[in-house]
């Protein structure tokens, strides 16, 4: 556990160094729009620079950061002058909602498509999967969301277009269920577009197992389909499921940034898109490091579930 403690931390500070000077490196700043402003002067760009610390090298500059970070200080906001920290707090919970509920069901709809298929091998029902994963897999997020907007919420009126909330205010439970409404489509998308190289990566998996001498030993005992599932084909499938929806923790988040601009949602991704667009370091690397964060703490419960699966695993 120490060492994945420490391998977390040189993460980090890896993922730190490349995007503080990535950032920096990329054309353009915030005060572009001053420079190009004549009734800005130099005094007056010189003072908002030294007041943001970007008068400083590089190097001070990161150290400062690193610095504050030290007690979760991110900065100030360039745009909106508010708290970096707790801009990002204010967020984050509808971007996690969002991106584990999507989670959830790409991994329960992937597996079970994913060994139905393989059970129907060269079948209809596994032609009929292998189709849908193919779809999923080549649709983007965004023209998904696109369509889905124009045909449910412009034409069907089943859902709302874009928000978090309708225009009536409401509270309690009704409250929860407004917000779940407006969710709903951009949720769909996420599981559909995650769910079709899932589906074949299961659908491999489980053709592997089939062909294994083992569940044919296992057959050959007279055991159930139900047994067979639960006891050969299951067991032999989560760990290596287990492992990628770890790895694929960057992509959800990452997805998110599109379909929370497309559907107005005022979650991260809203804003890291938003923040990107204005140049707004001090947010943008909040947002880059706890996304970081997120993603190796992802990782390394998925290799806890994997040693709770399997406790013959090697400990380190």
């Amino acid at each position: 556990m120490v060492k994945k403690l420490f391998y977390i931390l040189f993460m980090l500070f890896i993922i730190s160094v490349v995007s503080f000077l990535a950032i920096h490196a990329a054309p353009n700043s915030f005060f572009g729009a001053g420079e190009l402003n004549p009734n800005m002067t130099k005094e007056a760009l010189s003072q908002l620079k030294a007041i943001y610390g970007l008068d400083k090298s590089l190097l001070q500059q990161y150290l400062d950061w690193v610095v504050n970070i030290m007690s979760l200080n991110f900065g100030i906001s360039f745009v909106s002058g508010a708290d970096v920290s707790s801009d990002i707090l204010k967020r984050l919970p509808v971007t996690l909602s969002m991106n584990f509920t999507a989670l959830f069901f790409v991994f329960a709809i992937a597996l079970y498509l994913g060994i139905v298929s393989a059970l129907h091998y060269e079948k209809k029902q596994d032609y009929i999967i292998r189709q849908i994963s193919l779809l999923s897999f080549s649709l983007p997020s965004f023209y998904l969301a696109l369509l889905f907007i124009l045909f449910f919420a412009l034409k069907l009126h089943w859902f709302p277009i874009a928000g978090l909330h309708s225009i009536e205010a409401k509270t309690g439970f009704a409250n929860i269920v407004d917000m779940l409404w407006h969710l709903t489509l951009p949720i769909v998308v996420m599981i559909f577009t995650g769910i079709g190289s899932m589906i074949i990566y299961v659908r491999s998996l489980t053709l592997e197992i089939l062909k294994s001498d083992y569940y044919y030993f296992a057959r050959s005992r007279g055991l159930t389909k139900q047994q067979l599932l639960r006891l050969y084909i299951l067991p032999n499938l989560l760990p290596p499921i287990i492992t990628l929806l770890g790895l694929s923790l960057p992509g959800l988040i990452g997805g998110s940034v599109i379909l929370e601009s497309i559907f107005g949602i005022e979650g991260m991704g809203q804003l890291f898109f938003m923040s990107a667009l204005s140049r707004d370091y001090p947010v943008i690397m909040g947002i880059l490091m706890i996304t970081a964060f997120l993603t190796l703490a992802g990782n390394i419960l998925a290799d806890l579930i994997l040693l709770r699966l399997n406790p013959y695993m090697k400990r380190s």
